[in-house]
């Protein structure tokens, strides 16, 4: 009898993970490694949101709570869903998690059935098709390309759908690309949709507040509330607030959904840290002054390293509309050889080079479905990006 399990052997670990961790290594044997593979702010968490967390302490409650939220998050949860994107919700459509991860999981694992597939735009977060495998069901691939901004098209997506498709995974502004949808491309997505009443849509809204220039963000239910009753709208605070290691996540969605989404949570982690959902309620009611100070920051970021690529012969990288990510094109690049002698094959060979050639650590294209590219994050300082795209061009003129 094998101790492992057969289900366990259809995924694999996550790559962003992994480079991150690889870089923490090499900086802790000594190795100048700047690491842009991670995807969270360099912020640090507002002092109003950790000032509500030392109060809950204080408080005293560190107790267990709900399964899936306190009723006091879950009320600032409609109020946000009422204010930022004009849908109604009732403390029953809402559920709470350890991060926007375990909501997604939760819901697959409530719903998938062998055979059962679901359809994700490429390219995608790493972990949505190791999710859907995990939960037991088919994960159908479409892809969005670079002639099309990374964005998926009608007809697309129409190709993909089967009559065994379940859900449709959804996510705007886009890890890894940036790249967000307007309300008129979201709206020919839904019409799409509307033609096959049996698929469900589970939309990843984590980056909604990163969203710039002219870019408006907008979500599947928003813009066809005709498909309300078949969606599950999922966000967090991770991201606009800075809190990533806090691991709250939530989403909303029809009351026997998230039911069963609470029956899965019951028998695996019960209730988030407690610390965290009260901190959580200070980021959804209080102040958002410093989401648009914050996304200066980001813009300037962007605008840096979206021209330093771009001023490499081989590379193109397009201008994302939101979150933190760019996911350049290193098509023409493919085939040359590096300094070390390293043969560039694809864009794993390229982040291998990169990294130990350089010490910059960038995530390959292929861990998120569409190459050859790579994934940088540029959550983290100007000095910082500015040496990793010099070094980035420096290693690339020397590719023969």
């Amino acid at each position: 009898m094998e101790l492992l399990s057969k289900t366990l052997a259809r995924v694999k670990p996550s790559p962003t993970i992994a480079v991150t961790q690889k870089a923490a290594e090499l900086k802790a044997a000594g190795k100048d490694v700047i690491g842009l593979g991670a995807g969270e702010p360099d912020f640090d968490t507002p002092q109003n949101i950790k000032d509500a967390g030392i109060a809950a302490i204080n408080a005293g409650k560190t107790k267990y709570t709900a399964v899936d939220g306190i009723p006091e998050l879950k009320r600032a949860i409609c109020d946000k869903f009422k204010r930022d994107n004009g849908l109604d919700y009732v403390p029953a459509q809402i559920s709470v998690g350890t991060g926007g991860k375990q909501i997604l999981y939760n819901a697959l694992m409530a719903t998938m059935n062998p055979g059962e597939e679901v359809v994700i735009p490429a390219p995608y977060w790493v972990s949505y098709p190791d999710m859907v495998l995990l939960a037991g069901g088919t994960p159908v691939i479409a892809p969005a390309t670079l002639e099309n901004n990374f964005k998926l098209t009608p007809d697309a997506l129409e190709e993909a759908i089967t009559p065994n498709t379940k859900w449709f995974i959804f996510n705007s502004p886009s890890n890894p690309t940036g790249a967000g949808y307007s309300w008129d491309e979201l709206k020919a997505l839904t019409d799409v949709l509307m033609r096959h009443p049996h698929v469900w849509v589970m939309t990843d809204d984590m980056y909604e507040h990163l969203a710039y220039d002219d870019f408006k963000f907008c979500t599947p239910a928003q813009v066809e509330p005709a498909l309300y009753d078949r969606t599950l709208t999922v966000n967090g605070v991770s991201k606009a607030y800075a809190m990533t290691g806090w691991r709250i996540g939530y989403a909303a969605g029809p009351e026997k959904l998230i039911g069963a989404m609470r029956k899965v949570q019951s028998q695996s982690t019960s209730n988030p840290c407690t610390i965290s959902q009260w901190a959580a309620v200070e980021a959804l009611n209080g102040t958002q002054h410093y989401i648009p100070e914050n996304n200066k920051m980001f813009v300037r970021r962007r605008n840096l390293v979206v021209d330093m690529l771009n001023d490499i012969d081989g590379i193109v990288c397009p201008v994302p509309e939101g979150a933190f990510y760019v996911y350049p094109s290193i098509a023409g690049l493919i085939g040359k050889t590096s300094a070390a002698g390293v043969e560039i094959s694809d864009d794993e060979s390229f982040a291998t080079a990169l990294l130990e050639e350089t010490g910059v650590a960038v995530v390959f294209g292929a861990a998120f479905g569409l190459s050859p590219n790579f994934r940088i994050s540029y959550a983290t300082s100007d000095e910082a990006l500015k040496e990793a795209c010099t070094r980035i061009q420096s290693f690339c003129a020397k590719l023969t």
